[in-house]
């Protein structure tokens, strides 16, 4: 009996180590596999980040370069001899401080709109139960589909034909309107359809049960709106805001069109003075680009908690 067991044991120790060799070829083919996308993931992300990266380098580079290494055509990152003059130049070439200015007063005018603007359009699309709500919103998602560049021209006639506005009569005329006034960049935009609909997806997210008690309660549709479902979506209105800011700071053609005089230009604008038919004075343009980007970048380090808290948000519904 006992020279049974023990052959049974045997035979179970030698079928437990056969299976555990024909096993190990298996995990080994799978640990070279992990190591070898492991390996090909780091590799496309450096990649990536160095192709994404480099303009960046090579425009902080060439900005710190005096001009005669710039047009000696050497392709070294490091300047042998950097400098600050480019930037000096940026400053006394030209009012760029003033353009600076403009930009941030039609970037933050933007935002400052398209926040209010779009969270009301964004509640009432989502909270209220009117008819012809999904005729409006097919509206909104429609005019995104329209290039720009297609309602500029009507966009400038009745900015020009506003009664009673830079000149113009009772009947629009006589004067410049809005052109060549904040107001003429900022209206336009002042309730962007996709601040709309962006606005709409995110109130959607928010329950239904907060704004039906307070209208048991006799509060008003504006009351709920601003106590109650705007200070909730603060995630998504800083989203917004960041995303509405960039696009008024870096918007070159719209300023460039209904902005003729140098004091209203804007720092995209700006820029280009540093080119002309002749030359192109890369050190200082490329020292604006640098001082052009700052504030963006400043606004998106403050904000990204509520970038990241507006995603988990909606990621979470």
């Amino acid at each position: 009996m006992t020279n049974t067991l023990s052959g049974n044991r045997t035979i179970e120790t030698v079928l437990a180590a056969g299976a555990a060799r024909n096993l190990r070829p298996t995990a080994r083919k799978k640990t070279t596999r992990q190591r070898t996308a492991a390996v090909a993931w780091y590799i496309g992300v450096v990649l990536i980040s160095i192709i994404t990266i480099a303009p960046l380098v090579w425009t902080i580079s060439t900005s710190l370069k005096p001009a005669s290494e710039i047009l000696s055509g050497a392709l070294n990152l490091i300047p042998a001899n950097p400098t600050l003059e480019n930037y000096l130049q940026v400053f006394e070439e030209v009012p760029f401080g003033r353009y600076f200015v403009n930009s941030l007063v039609l970037g933050i005018g933007g935002a400052a709109t398209n926040i209010f603007f779009g969270a009301l359009g964004g509640y009432a699309l989502a909270k209220l139960r009117f008819r012809g709500r999904t005729a409006v919103f097919a509206v909104f998602l429609s005019s995104l589909m329209i290039p720009g560049i297609i309602t500029m021209i009507p966009s400038f006639l009745i900015l020009r034909s506003i009664p009673f506005a830079g000149g113009n009569d009772v009947f629009g005329q006589g004067g410049l309107g809005l052109i060549n006034t904040y107001w003429a960049v900022i209206i336009p935009g002042a309730a962007g359809a996709f601040a709309v609909f962006f606005m709409k997806q995110f109130f959607e997210t928010l329950p239904d049960e907060l704004g039906e008690a307070a209208r048991i309660d006799g509060a008003s549709e504006f009351r709920i709106f601003a106590i109650i479902y705007f200070p909730l979506a603060k995630a998504g209105l800083a989203v917004l805001g960041i995303i509405s800011f960039q696009a008024g700071w870096n918007n070159f053609l719209w300023p460039l069109i209904v902005l003729n005089s140098q004091d209203m230009m804007t720092v995209q604008v700006g820029l280009a003075s540093f080119v002309n038919n002749y030359e192109t004075a890369y050190g200082p343009l490329m020292a604006g680009t640098v001082v052009a980007s700052l504030p963006v970048l400043l606004v998106f380090l403050f904000a990204q908690r509520y970038i990241i808290e507006g995603v988990a948000h909606v990621g979470s519904k």
